[in-house]
Order: C-alpha cells, then structure tokens, then sequence
C-alpha cells in the first residue's frame, strides 16, 4: 500500500473517531475504526496482507467513507 493511501486511511480513522456520540452512526463507526487501526498497525508494521485480508481491509475503508456520508448528511438535518 503507498503512502498516500495509507495517509487518507489514517485521516478517515480519525474523522470516524471524532464522530458526534449522539449520531446513531458513531456506535457503528466504533467498531469499524478499531478494525482499521489494526490492519493500518499491521501495514505499517510490514506484515504483508493475505489478498482476502487485503479485500476485506478496502472493504471495511469504503464501509467508513458511507459512515462518514451519513453522519453529515444526519448533520445536516438536524439544522
């Protein structure tokens, strides 16, 4: 994985992280980044990823980016 990506990865863990503990979208996030974090650990770490890890991995990144869409279009709504 290049750095790039695994840069945008560790900003979206931190963006789940910092998800609002009033959004019914934030308990979900929980699980979600901790599963990252520990591929991202894995990763930078050098441990070299089986493929269906690694499908499973940019599985779970997508699953963030629509947690993350959902939780600010909720923002949005409640103003």
């Amino acid at each position: 994985m290049d750095e790039l990506r695994l840069a945008l990865v560790q900003r979206l863990i931190a963006r789940l992280e910092r998800l609002s503990a009033d959004s019914v979208w934030a308990h979900r996030a929980s699980g979600l980044r901790g599963s990252l974090l520990r591929y991202v650990e894995h990763i930078e770490t050098g441990t070299k990823l089986k493929k269906e890890e690694m499908d499973q991995f940019e599985h779970m990144v997508e699953l963030g980016f629509a947690i993350l869409e959902q939780a600010a279009k909720e923002m949005g709504a409640r103003k």
